[in-house]
């Protein structure tokens, strides 16, 4: 199960306190102040790994601290500084502090980030001291480390996304063009988390099937959509076949998406997305797109002619294509690496 958001309690370290402490030298009862500063408390990084599921490791992690500085010691030794505590979530976790609402996305392996500040050391007596107050008795306690509430939420960095309503054929074509091992099924949400595969070195994403209301929470879509923003190119997938109703006595070519009906159909579900898209984020509908019409292996072929005219209405790059047909997935996989290198 895909962990891609939870919420966490951090703590960066307490400052170690500063000490008094007097030095003694041979032949002197006393010879001055020696008590050193406080080491500074440890401060809080997010680090980005290549790891879709760290943020499974956080899962039942309510809260996460720091380490304390170290107090100060005699002749003037400064104690040790607190470890530093480093978060590992994936690249393109969005990181958001409950009390400041300051954000911090990460979006290159390796990128790394203070989200907190550890508090400073204390100082020691010997700090004190001056020509007017040769044996200060004073000292300070390490300051407190920031903290605060954090909420962190995943965004699928990848380069495509397959996007459709649901039993749209997106998980079969992401197995059909990677070696990713989606899970598939005759019936609609069989995509409950996102799936990941590669084409050559590009990444593509299924993102879990959209309904009308998506943008709103209804069906799986509110919660995925997010996953959408960062993608360079969306496809679209439109299924030729509807599942049939059971009170329909008409033959299985009237189920077909877009044909008899003049496109009607495609267009509708092509329109219903595109609305989920722009209720949730404007900007998602300038993204380049293609629609991709799967399951033509259940209609003759021209039938499929007419779907594709219709779909250019709406997108002028259409593909067809069949999971059952080689050749148009070599064609399509083909195309679809060259449109990504020209991004």
């Amino acid at each position: 199960m895909l962990i891609d958001e939870i919420k966490i309690h951090l703590k960066a370290g307490k400052g170690g306190s500063g000490v008094v402490r007097w030095r003694h030298e041979k032949g002197k009862e006393l010879a001055g102040p020696g008590g050193g500063n406080g080491g500074k408390g440890g401060d809080v990084f997010a680090r980005a790994i290549r790891d879709i599921g760290g943020l499974a490791s956080y899962r039942h992690i309510k809260e996460l601290s720091a380490g304390r500085g170290g107090d100060g010691e005699n002749f003037g030794r400064h104690g040790k500084n607190g470890a530093d505590l480093f978060l590992a979530v994936p690249i393109g976790s969005v990181l958001t502090n409950a009390d400041t609402r300051e954000r911090f996305e990460l979006l290159r392996e390796g990128e790394t980030v203070k989200i907190l500040q550890g508090g400073r050391g204390g100082l020691g007596n010997e700090y004190f001291k001056t020509s007017f107050n040769t044996s200060p008795r004073q000292s300070t306690l390490g300051g407190v480390g920031e903290a605060a509430d954090f909420s962190i939420e995943l965004q699928l960095f990848a380069d495509a996304g397959l996007i459709g309503l649901p039993n749209a054929g997106k998980s079969s074509l992401l197995n059909a063009l990677s070696a990713a091992r989606a899970k598939v099924g005759d019936y609609p949400f069989t995509t409950l988390e996102p799936n990941l595969g590669a084409l050559h070195s590009f990444i593509l994403a299924d993102i879990p099937g959209l309904i009308e209301g998506a943008s709103e929470g209804k069906g799986l879509g509110h919660k995925f959509l997010r996953h959408i923003r960062r993608t360079k190119i969306l496809l679209h997938c439109i299924s030729l076949e509807n599942p049939a109703r059971p009170d329909d006595s008409s033959s299985r070519q009237n189920d077909l998406v877009g044909l008899g009906s003049g496109g009607e159909d495609i267009t509708a579900v092509w329109q219903t997305i595109r609305e989920e898209l722009k209720k949730y984020d404007q900007d998602l509908l300038n993204k380049k797109e293609i629609i991709i019409l799967t399951k033509t292996d259940l209609v003759d072929a021209s039938s499929s002619k007419k779907a594709e005219k219709s779909a250019k209405k709406l997108c002028p790059v259409v593909f067809a294509v069949s999971i059952l047909d080689e050749q148009s997935i070599k064609n399509f996989s083909d195309s679809l690496v060259k449109i990504l290198r020209e991004l």
